[in-house]
């Protein structure tokens, strides 16, 4: 049984199926798919009159959501991302300690459908890209144990500073009301590259809406262009003689050819002749209207959307014009994006298990170990040793000479 749920749960809902109501007036409807972003932008819930330093992460969660289902690019790209985030190990000083913990983050429930540690992580950085701002819960049994770790939905939850100026609160939404978190130190919030003095972070897609509103209008008319152009429509036309007998039957025989025609045409009647008396021109409606070429535009987009992930090209499937050197400095690039990353999550975790282990009446001292992002920097790490390795015994040998 779950106790002291934070984020609008019930007790008794370790496995916490539903997420709290939406603040009321929180989500903003336009007809356009990305409208402009407006930032100090936050309606009060509820009719409530706040204050400037309020700030409600779910504000904009819908646009870059709808973003990412849109964009598969995108979309791609943050999962490629949360993959190359590696994984961590925890140490700590008592072996009994580190035993329990490691145990703890290889069995963890998260979210009632997955498990271990390593996936709250996983779900805590994707919405840390997405959203710009992450929100996660240690939950605890009846007895005060941790039981399960939840990545919290946005929906519902108010930011807002704390009377010491410094500190966050997270608050909650309440029949008309604000009120923090019964327990704070069971919440774990992070904010991607916040401005200065704000209390959410920056989306990854943060500038992205209008360049994606542009490739998807691009995208849209090639595949109305295809469908008009493509399945092939044909124009015929009968011109009747200057026969008197021809000009008193014209409706009859156009009527004629459009039957036959349209037996002609039929799908799945195979191929058939079409024969016609008199002077009848068939045409392709459009024929002379080509196509236009998306390709030159479509990449434009895509290299400013690629820009702003941070990931190479060739990581998401794009054969680009790359040389072997740029591809290194490109691996290097991202080595540090990551590693930038890895900086934001650190205290995340660090506070996690600090909280877990003084749960347990142990040690909280710990640390988080990261692996090496890819087997390429492990091999630059291996050459680098080696080269110190042989400036030292050259050190070692020219003062053996001297001495």
């Amino acid at each position: 049984m779950a106790k002291h749920p934070a984020f609008g749960r019930k007790r008794g809902q370790p496995e916490m199926t539903a997420a709290a109501a939406p603040l009321p007036g929180t989500q903003r409807r336009s007809r356009q798919p990305f409208p402009a972003l407006t930032e100090n932008l936050h309606p009060a819930p509820g009719g409530l009159r706040l204050q400037s330093d309020w700030s409600f992460p779910a504000a904009q969660a819908q646009l870059y959501t709808t973003l990412r289902g849109a964009v598969p690019i995108i979309d791609a790209a943050i999962f490629r991302l949360v993959r190359l985030l590696g994984g961590f190990a925890l140490e700590c000083d008592s072996v009994r300690a580190q035993r329990r913990l490691r145990s703890f983050m290889e069995n963890v429930p998260v979210g009632g459908n997955q498990w271990g540690l390593s996936a709250f992580v996983s779900g805590y950085f994707e919405q840390l890209l997405t959203l710009g701002t992450a929100l996660g819960e240690l939950i605890l049994r009846e007895d005060g144990a941790p039981a399960a770790l939840w990545n919290a939905s946005p929906e519902g939850v108010a930011l807002r500073r704390a009377k010491n100026g410094v500190d966050v609160e997270i608050c909650i939404g309440e029949a008309d009301r604000l009120r923090p978190v019964p327990y704070p130190a069971l919440c774990f919030l992070s904010a991607l590259n916040p401005d200065p003095g704000a209390l959410l972070g920056n989306s990854l897609l943060k500038g992205l809406p209008f360049v994606s509103g542009v490739l998807l209008s691009i995208l849209n008319t090639l595949g109305q262009n295809w469908e008009r152009l493509g399945n092939v429509r044909f124009a015929v036309t009968y011109r009747p003689g200057n026969d008197p007998a021809d000009r008193a039957h014209t409706q009859e025989r156009t009527q004629l050819l459009a039957k036959e025609w349209q037996q002609a045409m039929q799908e799945g009647a195979g191929v058939r002749d079409f024969i016609a008396a008199g002077d009848v021109s068939i045409q392709v409606i459009g024929a002379d209207a080509p196509i236009p070429d998306s390709e030159i535009p479509v990449r434009q987009l895509l290299e400013q959307i690629i820009a702003k992930t941070g990931l190479p090209p060739f990581l998401l499937g794009l054969t680009w014009s790359s040389t072997e050197r740029m591809s290194t400095q490109q691996a290097d690039l991202l080595t540090s994006e990551m590693e930038s990353y890895r900086r934001t999550l650190t205290p995340v975790i660090l506070r996690l298990c600090t909280t877990v282990l003084r749960l347990w009446g142990e040690n909280p001292e710990c640390r988080v170990v990261w692996e090496d992002i890819t087997l390429a920097d492990e091999t630059e790490l291996s050459r680098a040793a080696l080269l110190r390795a042989q400036a030292q015994r050259l050190c070692l040998e020219n003062e053996q000479r001297k001495g």
